[in-house]
């Protein structure tokens, strides 16, 4: 089995008058695209500028592609890309000037830093604005030569922190697209955002922090259409069903069925949650049938990335309010 690209152990940041993370413990994998979620003040910048090997924790240690970044943040600086929710670009530069000077800070070799800006541009589809001076580009744009700045010289794991912020719907879209075109050219991200809708169309993983602790990092699954499953109960699946009109019948009917648990809605459209093998749900619509209930659909409700999360950390506090020593 591969070892994962960042692999975190026990990590604790303090501030002069606040502990930031404590003992946090995690791994990223090769090849994924982890959404870093959570409130402000929850500690993912910290989290972020610790795996750039940018500030040292107090205790614990952080392995990034085999490097200690402890023992050799310079080496980790040459494996990593790193955007802050705050960057810089000079505006006086040309987007080409600004290439070079970022290939030049990464110590690429002078006679190699062309292909890397050619490179760099065409990935952000910048090849077309070298030429043009960094001050007069859109946000969008602006967001795309920091990000071209970033990956200059090929990282193997890019950390990008609310890279979203201030992007208006088009270009959101566009820059999710391009999240999955780096995956594909095989860099690993982690990504900061609070706009977890933008999150949802590019994630394969989702990693929670909430006051300083980890409290769910978890693969988000593909179903056959395409959309992701986040799974909301692992023990419970909520259905959807609707009627062709509506039936009184209908909530007595699906309360007399094995598995199901709770039955919400009026007599045409309900959501019921049931406890049982995928291969079991048939037997549901052949009851409903066989009673003469007019179905017309039946699905699984899947919960969007937004509702696990706000699931999730609800469940997190409810725990913490409930033993409220047990996370110190």
């Amino acid at each position: 089995m591969a070892e994962p690209i960042v692999l975190v152990e026990d990590l604790v940041y303090e501030y002069p008058t606040k502990r930031a993370l404590h003992s946090v413990s995690c791994q990223i994998e090769h090849g994924s695209i982890t959404a870093l979620v959570g409130p402000n003040g929850a500690g993912k910048t910290t989290f972020l500028r610790c795996l750039a090997a940018l500030d040292n924790p107090f205790s614990g240690q952080i392995t990034i592609n085999g490097l200690k970044t402890q023992n050799h943040p310079r080496d980790v600086h040459r494996q990593i890309g790193y955007l802050s929710d705050l960057f810089g670009i000079y505006d006086e530069l040309t987007v080409q000037r600004c290439l070079y000077h970022a290939a030049a800070i990464h110590q690429i070799p002078a006679a190699q830093i062309p292909d890397h800006v050619a490179k760099s541009a065409e990935r952000l589809g910048l090849e077309t604005r070298l030429q043009e001076t960094a001050g007069t580009l859109s946000r969008g744009l602006r967001q795309r030569l920091a990000i071209a700045q970033t990956i200059i010289h090929d990282p193997v794991l890019l950390l990008l922190d609310e890279p979203a912020s201030g992007l208006d719907p088009e270009a959101r879209q566009s820059l999710s697209e391009l999240m999955l075109s780096l995956r594909d050219d095989g860099m690993t991200l982690l990504v900061s955002s609070h706009i977890l809708a933008e999150l949802e169309d590019y994630s394969s993983h989702m990693l929670i922090i909430d006051n300083g602790h980890i409290i769910e990092h978890s693969m988000l699954h593909t179903s056959t259409s395409g959309a992701q499953d986040y799974d909301t109960s692992p023990e419970a699946v909520p259905l959807r069903i609707c009627l062709a009109c509506p039936d009184e019948r209908l909530h007595q009917v699906l309360s007399a069925i094995p598995g199901i648990e709770a039955v919400e809605g009026d007599f045409q459209e309900v959501t019921v949650l049931f406890q049982g093998e995928v291969g079991q749900r048939h037997e549901i619509i052949r009851h409903l049938v066989e009673s003469c209930v007019p179905v017309i659909a039946f699905q699984e409700q899947k919960a969007s990335l937004q509702e696990a999360y706000l699931q999730k950390l609800k469940v997190s506090r409810r725990t913490v309010a409930a033993h409220p020593g047990g996370q110190g």
